[in-house]
């Protein structure tokens, strides 16, 4: 088995213990084993991030742009070269398979080059005046240092957006890294450092998740905030933020529909949509899981889809062949128990799964629930697990009216063949994003970001960087 390193707090360009010499304990999800232990922030430590990250910036912001984008391909380049150890490192504490976790650091290796570049480009614009020899300009300024909170579900994936746009921009940062998972956010942070970012523009930090953000949002040295988690604790940071005048992105949670019209390929999509609903054991803020089958194909469609997900192999994430591990940790088990037993207890019909497999680890079954009603919790709350809820519906615009009842709107899917069904699906779903016949989300040159309660802002695409800038007006004429 892949040795499991512990994991220290990264400030100020050192790897350090906390302060206080508190640990907290690291499980592998597969095996309820304790594999190591990650470094316990305290508020000195915190202190001494925040002074390191105020005098990083003076440095960082000062840096040319090409220096910046140079440092910044290095560390793509070593997250290539060390990907099958962090793969390993990040399967170990997470439980998804060894070629998913593979996937995720050579996808982040891709973000970070996407944002290099875009960190070249992030013009201002001259503004015609209107008395002459007066000079207007728009100039874009980093916002200054950065407080980032990162999940545990995509450990890397989540710190690397934050981290990209922020280094790009110009900024320092702090990343309040996951407990659950340290050591693979930690790798990243190390590629970076190995690749030349100065020391004390990018700081790593856990602790107990309130404690620290908390006190890192009120604090004067930081200018803006990026949030990736759930709904209810985002709801409470932008709220900190809010109060101190911070800027905010924040990527919550979804409950994402899936409209299946009759006209679509059947087998394309139930081929697609599975594999979807299996990645990282459905622990994914864009896994689709609310299912809305059009009556007409609605029973072929629920024993396909159902047979794929049966035939899917679950297991230890390190074992070949494996495509769904375990959840990352038992109170998803329990969750997922509750809200299936809910719904079935409502009067849905239980396809398959629905029960915590054996009494090691955190394994929870391919789940498919059919014909649930309103009622059940599992209409309005997140599953966040390998639970798929399929209903029916008669019209497009019942579909699309079940799509948006919910206050979420971050990914949505569809299938159809009908390309006036595609126009709609695409203007009238509220979601943040919508992907038609083919799973086209989470790219770094495209938008990633939801709207209502699954939040605000981007972290992909062009707009991504804007949120680490500010646009300073600049106007002068010859004295």
């Amino acid at each position: 088995m892949t040795a499991y390193p512990d994991t220290q707090l990264f400030i100020a360009g050192q790897w350090r213990p906390g302060s206080g010499g508190r640990r907290i304990a690291v499980t592998d999800p597969a095996t309820s084993e304790v594999i190591g232990h990650v470094a316990h922030a305290e508020i000195a430590d915190l202190d001494a991030a925040l002074s390191a990250a105020e005098r990083g910036f003076a440095v960082w912001r000062e840096t040319g742009v090409f220096d910046r984008c140079r440092i910044m391909r290095r560390a793509a380049d070593l997250m290539r070269e060390r990907a099958d150890g962090i793969a390993r490192i990040l399967t170990r504490e997470q439980g998804k398979p060894l070629a998913e976790a593979r996937g995720e650091v050579l996808a982040g290796a891709d973000i970070i080059d996407w944002f290099a570049e875009e960190g070249r480009r992030a013009y201002g614009q001259i503004i015609p005046a209107r008395t002459p020899g007066v000079t207007q300009l728009a100039v874009k300024l980093p916002v200054g240092p950065v407080a980032a909170f990162t999940p545990w579900n995509f450990p890397i994936n989540q710190a690397v957006r934050k981290l990209s746009a922020a280094l790009a921009a110009g900024c320092s940062i702090i990343v309040k890294a996951p407990e659950e998972t340290p050591a693979s956010p930690a790798e990243l942070i190390r590629a970076f450092a190995d690749a030349g970012v100065p020391a004390g523009v990018m700081n790593l930090v856990f602790g107990v998740p309130s404690e620290v953000s908390e006190y890192l949002i009120p604090h004067p040295v930081i200018r803006k905030i990026s949030f990736t988690g759930s709904t209810p604790v985002g709801k409470h940071l932008a709220a900190l933020a809010g109060q101190h005048m911070k800027r905010a992105t924040m990527e919550l949670g979804g409950h994402a529909p899936v409209i299946i019209c009759a006209d679509a390929d059947m087998e394309k999509a139930i081929r697609l949509i599975s594999g979807s609903k299996l990645r990282n054991a459905g622990q994914v803020c864009v896994s689709p899981t609310r299912f809305l089958v059009e009556d007409g194909v609605f029973d072929p469609f629920l024993s396909g889809f159902t047979a794929a997900l049966q035939a899917a192999k679950q297991g230890n994430g390190m074992d070949e062949g494996v495509q769904i591990g375990p959840l990352a940790n038992d109170r998803r088990v329990a969750a997922l128990e509750t809200l299936v037993a809910d719904a079935v207890a409502q009067g849905a019909r239980l396809m398959t799964g629905g029960k915590r497999i054996g009494n090691v680890g955190n394994f929870f079954p391919p789940t498919v629930l059919a014909e649930v009603p309103l009622s059940a919790r599992i209409m309005t709350e997140e599953p966040f697990g390998p639970v798929a809820i399929v209903n029916r519906f008669s019209t497009l615009d019942d579909a699309i009216a079940e799509a948006n009842r919910l206050p979420y709107g971050l990914a949505s899917y569809a299938f159809t063949r009908s390309a006036l069904t595609m126009q709609r699906l695409g203007l009238e779903i509220d979601a943040g994003m919508t992907t038609i016949n083919h799973l086209g989300l989470a790219l770094p040159e495209v938008p990633f970001g939801g709207v209502r309660d699954s939040g605000y802002g981007t972290e992909g695409g062009s707009e991504a960087i804007e949120a680490y800038l500010v646009t300073k007006f600049v106007t002068s004429m010859p004295g």
